[in-house]
């Protein structure tokens, strides 16, 4: 019998990584905090320094956001192939599949040094919010809107999902959200890529399995479910009894806790300012303050803090961006996190093979068929 290891290995160091570290509540990307990060760069800055391990100067965010341009777009057979699935096909199950679609038409397949997985890694971060946005189209008898030069990764995918320009505030606050979710240590999705990374398998066969992962909704879909709650609230006066028969029921109210912060989310109080000056640019302030209301009695009555998806629930919804893709837009960001994760597993590889904590029967012996009972 081993030692026993901790549930579902809370707190078990797994591997060492220079990417992101979580340390007394304190979340960095490179050892820069998600603070300055959010409040100072943007998602393409972001996802160089996952990458490349520092920030990009002047010259090198010019010629990284170009290579972004130019892959933007989804090969034409791709979008052909959406076009064959059943329209009420489940969102997640759509990303997964087509993703590991595009590893048919990748000009690196085949190719396992680093530089084509960086290549392959830019194709994915650059084509996802193309993907997402042509679904959404596809499903509701579309025709898909393509991306634009020059406008930037969170323009672009408002843009391609709405079909008009975003004001300069929804497009700070969607480069805010997707800074904020662009990695997060080794969460399940994460571990998940770096386990197929490690077999030697290839870059889209580890995106497929952490977006596989992510559509858990133990994982991903929290933000979801936040909404949902909101609109079966309703109106902010609903709040207090529909919470206190909540508790009654010892039902559990999705937004609230995690695992690995014990003194409150650091992404969640940035997205709170975001929804916050979304809710009055919009004139509609109700899903903000009804949030604020079930954050300060949660925190009162259970001692629960709000994590990243409580507030990015009401600011996606005033984005206009549909419930269930929510989780295929947390993709979207953490796609970058997943890459780079993926790139330094394969630096220093060695299988990931945990043992397990063997509780069954010690020994058994074979007995004949007809001796059974």
């Amino acid at each position: 019998m081993g030692t026993k290891a901790g549930e579902g290995l809370e707190g078990i160091v797994a591997a060492p990584s220079s990417i992101c570290s979580i340390e007394n509540g304190i979340l960095r990307y490179r050892g820069i905090s998600i603070e300055e990060l959010s409040q100072n760069a943007s998602f393409e800055e972001v996802v160089y320094l996952l990458w490349y391990g520092k920030l990009p100067t002047q010259g090198d965010l010019t010629k990284f956001k170009q290579s972004l341009d130019d892959q933007a777009q989804l090969p034409e057979p791709v979008i052909s192939a959406m076009q064959s699935y059943p329209k009420k096909a489940n969102f997640m199950e759509v990303l997964r599949t087509t993703v590991s679609l595009m590893s048919f038409y990748d000009p690196d397949e085949g190719d396992e040094s680093l530089e084509a997985n960086q290549r392959k890694a830019l194709r994915l971060t650059a084509q996802i919010p193309h993907l997402i946005t042509s679904w959404e189209h596809i499903r509701q008898q579309r025709q898909p809107i393509y991306p634009k030069k020059g406008v930037g990764m969170a323009a672009n995918f408002i843009y391609m999902l709405h079909g008009k320009d975003p004001s300069e505030l929804e497009v700070k606050t969607y480069d805010r959200a997707l800074v904020l979710h662009a990695d997060h240590e080794f969460n399940a999705s994460t571990f998940a890529a770096r386990v197929t990374a490690a077999t030697l398998s290839d870059m889209y066969s580890s995106i497929t399995t952490a977006i596989g992962t992510l559509k858990g909704p133990l994982h991903g879909g929290a933000n979801q479910k936040v909404m949902e709650t909101l609109l079966s609230i309703g109106e902010l006066e609903n709040v207090e009894p529909y919470l206190k028969s909540a508790f009654e029921r010892k039902e559990r109210i999705m937004g609230f806790g995690h695992r690995v912060y014990k003194t409150g989310d650091p992404r969640a109080r940035e997205l709170k300012q975001m929804s916050e000056l979304l809710s009055k640019e919009r004139g509609e302030t109700k899903w903000f303050e009804m949030s604020k209301k079930i954050e300060k009695i949660v925190n009162r009555d259970k001692k629960l803090l709000a994590n990243v998806d409580f507030y990015s629930a009401s600011t996606y919804f005033m984005l206009g961006i549909p419930f269930d893709m929510y989780t295929p837009i947390f993709a979207m960001s953490r796609i970058s996190g997943w890459t780079a994760h993926v790139m330094e597993q394969l630096t220093n590889n060695r299988l990931i093979r945990p043992r397990a904590d063997y509780i069954g029967v010690e020994e058994a012996h074979y007995i004949p068929i007809n001796q059974r009972s």
